[in-house]
């Protein structure tokens, strides 16, 4: 295991190792997403870092890096899933299907966080601020951003009017007075509180969504 120049890049580079992170548990629409990424030997770090430290444009830059030289899985769990087993168990499954994904037998599993999903209990690691430690978990961040946001995107022009494109689904001012005005639309959590409590109608014109899972 070697540490870059503290200086430059403090972030592990440990070869062979999976990084596992998610994006998506706080909003209150759209599905949660979560990748998996192996960095091959001598991979540049420059450019890579826990996604909320990137602005959009340099999320994107590594991301189309990590895709084109590295192993790499994302995997989406929809609404219908985050509703009926809850957002945590949501991500958990969102991490354990993206590592099935990448396939193979890594030397070691990175999760972000402070728990591992159950079916990795004993062959996964939990690193809390793993983002901001392991290169591995810091590109699986940044590709769970990254493709979670383009997708977001397209829900923005599928059920217009709430802003998906601007906040991603997360519960702004913009989002909260568009739930009111329209009620929920199809991707809406309906199992979170500011969605359940305040805004039980359907929004008007809204069509079936497209389930990712």
């Amino acid at each position: 295991m070697a540490r870059s120049s503290p200086l430059l890049d403090p972030l592990l580079h440990v070869s062979g190792a999976v990084g596992l992170d998610e994006a998506g548990r706080g909003p209150l629409a759209g599905p949660v997403a979560a990748a998996a990424v192996i960095l091959p030997e001598g991979f540049e770090l420059s450019g890579v870092d826990d996604s909320k430290k990137l602005t959009p444009a340099q999320r994107e830059a590594a991301a189309d890096r990590i895709r084109s030289e590295c192993r790499w899985a994302v995997v989406f769990v929809d609404v219908e899933v985050i509703d009926r087993i809850n957002i945590l168990w949501a991500s958990m499954l969102a991490m354990e299907q993206a590592l099935a994904q990448l396939g193979g037998e890594p030397t070691n599993v990175f999760v972000d966080g402070d728990r591992v999903p159950r079916g990795l209990v004993g062959r996964a690691e939990a690193v809390v601020g793993g983002d901001a430690k392991y290169a591995c978990i810091a590109a699986a961040s940044i590709l769970a951003k990254v493709d979670r946001d383009a997708l977001m995107r397209e829900y923005a022009a599928e059920y217009p009017g709430y802003g998906f494109e601007r906040h991603f689904g997360y519960g702004t001012p913009e989002h909260l007075a568009a739930l009111r005005e329209h009620g929920p639309c199809p991707i809406h959590r309906r199992s979170f509180a500011p969605v359940s409590a305040d805004y039980t109608g359907s929004a008007s014109g809204a069509q079936q969504g497209r389930l990712s899972l």
